[in-house]
Protein backbone atom coordinates (compact mmCIF):
# COMPACT_ATOMS: atom_id res chain seq x y z
CA UNK A 1 0.00 0.00 0.00
CA UNK A 2 0.97 3.32 -0.48
CA UNK A 3 2.15 5.94 1.71
CA UNK A 4 0.14 8.94 1.97
CA UNK A 5 1.40 12.47 2.19
CA UNK A 6 -0.75 14.66 4.18
CA UNK A 7 -1.57 17.99 2.02
CA UNK A 8 -1.65 21.29 3.93
CA UNK A 9 -2.95 23.79 1.63
CA UNK A 10 -3.02 26.89 3.99
CA UNK A 11 0.43 26.03 5.59
CA UNK A 12 1.99 25.79 1.78
CA UNK A 13 -0.11 28.62 1.22
CA UNK A 14 1.93 30.73 4.03
CA UNK A 15 5.04 29.48 3.78
CA UNK A 16 5.33 31.02 -0.24
CA UNK A 17 3.56 34.55 1.06
CA UNK A 18 6.26 34.26 3.74
CA UNK A 19 9.00 33.74 1.35
CA UNK A 20 7.86 36.68 -0.89
CA UNK A 21 7.36 39.02 1.90
CA UNK A 22 11.29 38.10 2.33
CA UNK A 23 11.98 38.67 -1.28
CA UNK A 24 10.49 41.74 -1.03
CA UNK A 25 10.78 43.30 2.44
CA UNK A 26 14.12 41.36 3.19
CA UNK A 27 16.31 43.02 5.79
CA UNK A 28 18.92 44.91 3.45
CA UNK A 29 16.08 46.07 1.49
CA UNK A 30 14.59 47.34 4.84
CA UNK A 31 17.97 49.00 6.36
CA UNK A 32 18.60 50.72 3.20
CA UNK A 33 15.08 52.36 2.26
CA UNK A 34 14.97 53.25 6.59
CA UNK A 35 18.48 54.40 6.79
CA UNK A 36 19.43 52.54 10.24
CA UNK A 37 15.90 53.02 11.72
CA UNK A 38 15.27 49.49 13.37
CA UNK A 39 12.08 50.22 15.54
CA UNK A 40 9.45 52.31 16.44
CA UNK A 41 7.63 52.79 19.98
CA UNK A 42 4.71 52.78 20.30
CA UNK A 43 2.26 56.13 20.39
CA UNK A 44 -0.75 57.66 21.73
CA UNK A 45 -1.72 61.03 20.84
CA UNK A 46 -5.05 62.74 22.68
CA UNK A 47 -6.50 66.03 23.02
CA UNK A 48 -8.31 68.57 25.23
CA UNK A 49 -9.57 71.42 24.92
CA UNK A 50 -6.60 73.49 25.75
CA UNK A 51 -3.89 71.24 24.47
CA UNK A 52 -2.46 68.02 22.67
CA UNK A 53 -0.96 65.21 24.92
CA UNK A 54 1.56 62.73 22.98
CA UNK A 55 2.88 59.95 25.11
CA UNK A 56 5.40 57.56 23.47
CA UNK A 57 6.50 54.13 24.55
CA UNK A 58 10.45 54.20 25.59
CA UNK A 59 11.68 51.77 28.22
CA UNK A 60 15.80 51.52 28.59
CA UNK A 61 16.22 54.90 26.30
CA UNK A 62 18.18 57.32 28.18
CA UNK A 63 16.18 60.66 27.72
CA UNK A 64 19.92 62.04 26.64
CA UNK A 65 19.70 60.26 23.85
CA UNK A 66 16.30 61.55 22.40
CA UNK A 67 15.46 64.46 20.47
CA UNK A 68 12.07 65.99 19.90
CA UNK A 69 11.45 68.61 17.02
CA UNK A 70 8.32 70.60 15.60
CA UNK A 71 8.35 71.64 12.02
CA UNK A 72 4.89 72.70 9.91
CA UNK A 73 2.39 70.95 12.97
CA UNK A 74 5.09 67.59 12.70
CA UNK A 75 6.12 66.29 15.97
CA UNK A 76 9.58 64.61 15.16
CA UNK A 77 10.72 62.23 17.52
CA UNK A 78 14.40 60.58 17.46
CA UNK A 79 16.42 58.29 19.59
CA UNK A 80 18.34 55.51 20.39
CA UNK A 81 18.07 52.71 22.61
CA UNK A 82 21.41 50.96 23.09
CA UNK A 83 22.10 47.33 23.97
CA UNK A 84 23.08 46.25 27.37
CA UNK A 85 27.10 45.53 27.45
CA UNK A 86 27.19 41.83 28.99
CA UNK A 87 30.75 40.65 30.48
CA UNK A 88 29.99 37.12 30.15
CA UNK A 89 28.37 35.28 27.07
CA UNK A 90 25.09 34.11 27.01
CA UNK A 91 23.26 31.86 24.88
CA UNK A 92 20.10 33.22 23.64
CA UNK A 93 17.12 31.09 23.63
CA UNK A 94 15.24 33.97 22.19
CA UNK A 95 15.53 37.81 21.46
CA UNK A 96 12.21 40.01 21.29
CA UNK A 97 13.56 43.30 22.64
CA UNK A 98 14.46 46.18 20.15
CA UNK A 99 17.81 48.03 19.93
CA UNK A 100 19.48 50.70 17.75
CA UNK A 101 17.78 54.12 16.46
CA UNK A 102 14.24 55.21 15.99
CA UNK A 103 11.84 57.73 14.88
CA UNK A 104 8.65 59.02 14.81
CA UNK A 105 7.19 61.79 12.76
CA UNK A 106 3.40 62.70 14.28
CA UNK A 107 1.06 65.30 12.36
CA UNK A 108 -0.25 67.50 15.01
CA UNK A 109 -4.23 68.04 14.39
CA UNK A 110 -3.78 71.57 15.56
CA UNK A 111 -1.78 75.39 15.74
CA UNK A 112 0.52 75.12 18.76
CA UNK A 113 2.29 77.27 21.13
CA UNK A 114 5.60 76.35 20.64
CA UNK A 115 7.62 77.89 22.97
CA UNK A 116 5.23 76.50 25.90
CA UNK A 117 5.85 72.79 24.78
CA UNK A 118 6.78 70.43 27.75
CA UNK A 119 8.10 66.77 28.02
CA UNK A 120 8.94 64.64 30.68
CA UNK A 121 10.17 61.09 31.05
CA UNK A 122 8.78 58.59 33.88
CA UNK A 123 8.79 54.86 34.27
CA UNK A 124 10.09 54.31 30.43
CA UNK A 125 7.23 56.91 28.80
CA UNK A 126 8.06 60.04 27.17
CA UNK A 127 4.77 62.55 27.69
CA UNK A 128 4.94 65.94 25.43
CA UNK A 129 2.01 68.47 26.32
CA UNK A 130 1.66 71.14 23.37
CA UNK A 131 -0.51 73.26 24.51
CA UNK A 132 -2.97 75.13 21.79
CA UNK A 133 -2.36 78.25 20.56
CA UNK A 134 -6.08 80.10 21.10
CA UNK A 135 -8.24 80.50 18.69
CA UNK A 136 -9.09 84.02 17.41
CA UNK A 137 -12.19 85.32 18.33
CA UNK A 138 -14.71 85.96 15.37
CA UNK A 139 -16.10 88.72 14.71
CA UNK A 140 -19.64 88.41 14.29
CA UNK A 141 -21.65 90.53 11.54
CA UNK A 142 -25.35 91.06 12.17
CA UNK A 143 -27.13 91.37 8.70
CA UNK A 144 -29.52 94.19 8.57
CA UNK A 145 -32.22 93.04 6.37
CA UNK A 146 -33.83 95.72 4.37
CA UNK A 147 -38.26 95.45 3.72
Amino acid sequence: MADLILWRPLQELKKEMDRIWQEFFGKELLTERWEGISWAPAVDVSETDDKVIVKVDVPGVNPEDMEISLMENVLVIKGEKKREEEEKKENFYRIERFYGSFMRSIPIPCEVEEDKIEATYKDGVLKIILPKKPEEKKKVIKINVEK
